[in-house]
């Protein structure tokens, strides 16, 4: 397999590797024999960027807490990154408590770092934005973190384009760190970030972390228009029903063609032509076995033309609403 390829995280000096590892199958699809496999996997595929949350598992802070223990004695070799601020039933602080709020980031982080078995968090994510409190305490209570080395750099996840720019603005003002990336719903079928995100990270300097690039594996290429799923495929479970019923299989089909037309898989197209949109810095895939993490990553690997990207941009279209 060729070499993985890194670029740095915004306008920060933080290098991530242009393909990432979501961690959200760790501790509810994965097992710690799992867990060790995909990450040995991603290691070996040139991945240092490990993306994952206190929420994730299926109990709160068991995908930190397996994937803690899988990195053990390779702490200095990867960048993780993990997230606070959605509901946690309870485990960091009652659930009364305002998520944004300096004593609930004070909790979540310490409890992370636990979990995690490091010292240090290297991309510390506020995983929603939160009403209750206002930016400007969240920025100094990250702010904080980072001057007593707990956390190195801060993001954002699921802010709206007008909610970046004014914590980029709040963090400058007060002189606090600010937000290096934005994680946010991103693939070739739901480009909507491109209209007000993205044009704001560009301009200020903060990269782009897609999820669901696969769009919920619509974009594997093992889907087809009227066709039942494959058993064992995440959209094969019967909550995810709607999502094959309501998908765009014009715009999943003219991917298809456009791969096929130019030897490539449904997975390079997926990744590899997200991984070239402008301010992304690396695309987080999810894997549930160590086949999916290298094929994941060769997928990061191809690079669109100019004439690819105007191509691509004309099949999906649909998708920029």
């Amino acid at each position: 397999m060729p070499a993985m390829t890194y670029r740095q995280l915004g306008d920060s000096g933080l290098t991530v590797s242009t393909v990432g590892l979501g961690c959200n199958n760790m501790g509810r699809r994965l097992d710690k024999d799992g867990t060790r496999a995909v990450v040995d996997a991603a290691l070996d595929a040139g991945i240092n960027f490990f993306d994952t949350a206190d929420v994730y598992g299926s109990e709160p802070g068991a995908s930190e807490d397996l994937l803690g223990q899988s990195l053990q004695g390779r702490r200095d070799d990867v960048v993780i990154a993990t997230k606070f601020g959605k509901p946690m039933q309870g485990a960091t602080l009652p659930e009364y408590e305002a998520r944004g709020s300096r004593r609930y980031i004070r909790a979540s982080v310490e409890k992370s770092l636990r979990r995690l078995r490091t010292d240090y968090i290297d991309l510390y994510q506020m995983h929603e934005p939160d009403p209750r409190t206002p930016i400007d305490e969240s920025l100094d209570a990250l702010d904080e973190l980072v001057r007593e080395g707990k956390v190195r750099y801060i993001g954002s996840s699921q802010f709206a384009g007008w909610q970046i720019v004014d914590a980029d603005w709040a963090a400058r003002t007060a002189g606090d760190v600010r937000f290096i990336s934005a994680q946010n719903e991103y693939s070739l079928l739901e480009r909507a970030i491109e209209a007000e995100v993205q044009p704001a990270c560009e301009q200020i300097g903060v990269g782009i972390l897609p999820y669901f690039p696969l769009a919920n594996g619509l974009l594997t290429g093992k889907y087809h228009r009227d066709q039942p799923a494959p058993t064992g495929g995440r959209l094969s479970e019967s909550r995810y029903a709607e999502v094959l019923k309501n998908a765009n299989w014009d715009v999943v089909e003219g991917l298809r063609a456009f791969a096929a037309a130019r030897d490539l898989t449904m997975l390079d197209v997926a990744i590899g032509g997200l991984a070239a949109q402008p301010a992304v810095a690396s695309v987080i895939a999810g894997a549930t076995s160590p086949d999916q993490v290298r094929a994941n990553a060769q997928a990061g690997l191809w690079e669109p033309s100019a004439r690819d990207l105007s191509d691509l941009d004309a099949i999906t279209a649909a998708g920029r609403r």
